[in-house]
């Protein structure tokens, strides 16, 4: 098993915001509507964020063979956060065989995720 954690200043993430580009870049498609349908809040957007710095440090790479789209954090229709990887992610990470859990959470001033990496049984 792995565990990948990060967290990061909500204000460092609403100053990313007035950058043109910028949640073009960090965001996936699925992710970005998702997000869009909720005025992408800046929290959320921290949240986001935070999960796939986690993701990478749970699989080890840091953010090395793969871009911020590639991982998604999506949320089921009860709110539930789950990530959403790129098969091509999958293959060249060789991690088709384990299954990864994601914990969100923030406050006014911070945002943080946890991602844990386990081969599924």
């Amino acid at each position: 098993m792995n565990v990948g954690i990060d967290m990061i200043e909500i204000d460092r993430i609403k100053k990313s915001m007035n950058r043109k580009n910028f949640l073009n870049v960090i965001l996936g498609k699925d992710e970005y509507k998702q997000l869009s349908e909720r005025n992408f809040p800046i929290q959320s957007v921290a949240a986001n964020f935070c999960a796939k710095e986690a993701f990478s440090k749970a699989v080890g790479t840091g953010i090395r063979g793969f871009g911020f789209k590639d991982v998604q954090l999506l949320r089921n229709d009860i709110g539930k956060p789950y990530l959403l990887i790129n098969e091509n992610v999958i293959d060249k990470l060789s991690i088709s065989e384990f299954k990864f859990d994601v914990s969100i959470t923030h406050t006014k001033n911070y945002a943080a995720a946890v991602v844990v990496c386990d081969k599924e049984r």
